[in-house]
């Protein structure tokens, strides 16, 4: 697949990730537009290619009616990235958000579907995988593609929409003969990352001097974040190489204990803290790493950027960029909201 002078929409594509996706579509010669409400994405985001033309945006919301439908016209491929989320605080807090998920996929999907739209690549999420698997973090788990399967156990409202977005997909290469994937992300992390997800939180917690510095759960629980980079290239590969409606793990294989993780953001940042845990805090699975052997397979990816080398980036970037008054004021909230 060429990408020059494809007519390409990005849903969500002013967020962290979607308009990083966008920034490598645009470099590939693609014709992007962009669909996005502004509930969590910033304008900021893209405003350099708006200001150059190069890119088209159209701010809405693709749960209203006739939206969907206005933003399909033209498209030949769709990256649906749009929904509502947030970190391991709104998606076990909140679930009435997330629950609109379900309808505002069924309607991107069917409106793509109706504009004869080639395409869709969806943004789905490691939420999917059973919760029953995820609960000894002393075992040594790589979550494969296979075990996404009944009796299913996804994890809070937003892990039942991506699941049932990538039911659908497959359904629709069934019956329609559709082009579809779905990119299950683990963990994103990275520059133009937000305050609600658990690195850029321990950042933010040691750029505003926090002391006790608070770690949720017991610490021993197991992540394995997955750079910007290399989620966007996996992203773009998916949308070349598979059309079968088949989800793929887009993660790293590195087994990282949140409280270790902690310790790396301190040790960086030269910031001195005892670490209080909070266990009475969101805690989410306590064992979720990404088994990639099908990406490799199928794609020829695996990610470029170690744990410990996209962590120091990040830490360089958020310490470059932000305003310790402006984080102090939004941390709390951030935490548990969008």
């Amino acid at each position: 697949m060429t990408w020059s002078d494809r007519r390409v929409l990005v849903t969500g594509g002013a967020s962290f990730i979607g308009s990083q996706l966008v920034e490598a579509l645009v470099r590939r010669g693609a014709c992007v537009r962009v669909v996005d409400d502004l509930s969590s994405g910033k304008l900021e985001n893209i405003q350099a290619r708006l200001d150059t033309g190069t890119v088209d945006f159209v701010r809405g919301d693709l749960r209203e009616p006739g939206v969907a439908r206005q933003i399909m016209q033209g498209m030949e491929i769709v990256f649906h990235l749009a929904a509502d989320h947030g970190g391991r605080g709104y998606v076990d807090l909140h679930q009435a958000g997330p629950a609109s998920n379900l309808f505002l996929d069924g309607l991107v999907f069917w409106e793509a579907h109706k504009a004869g739209v080639q395409k869709i690549v969806f943004a789905s999420s490691g939420c999917v995988y059973p919760g029953f698997l995820q609960n000894e973090p002393d075992q040594e788990l790589y979550l494969t593609e296979a075990l996404v399967r009944a009796p299913h156990d996804a994890d809070n409202m937003y892990g039942w929409a991506k699941l049932m977005g990538e039911l659908t997909l497959q359904a629709y290469h069934r019956e329609y003969g559709m082009s579809t994937a779905s990119c299950r992300y683990f963990t994103v992390y990275g520059p133009g990352g937000v305050e609600n997800h658990a690195v850029i939180a321990m950042i933010a917690r040691a750029f505003v001097g926090q002391d006790p510095f608070e770690v949720w759960g017991d610490g021993a629980q197991v992540r394995n974040w997955t750079y910007i980079d290399d989620i966007v290239r996996g992203t773009i590969l998916a949308a070349e190489k598979i059309d079968d409606g088949k989800a793929i793990n887009l993660g790293t294989m590195e087994r990282v204990r949140v409280l270790d993780a902690a310790q790396m953001v301190l040790d960086y940042t030269g910031h001195r803290a005892k670490i209080k845990l909070r266990p009475d805090m969101p805690t989410g699975p306590l064992n979720r790493v990404a088994d990639n052997s099908l990406a490799r397979q199928l794609l020829g990816w695996q990610p470029d950027v170690p744990f410990a080398q996209g962590l120091g980036r990040t830490i360089d970037w958020y310490f470059s960029t932000k305003d310790r008054c402006d984080v102090r004021k939004i941390l709390d909230r951030m935490l548990t909201e969008r």
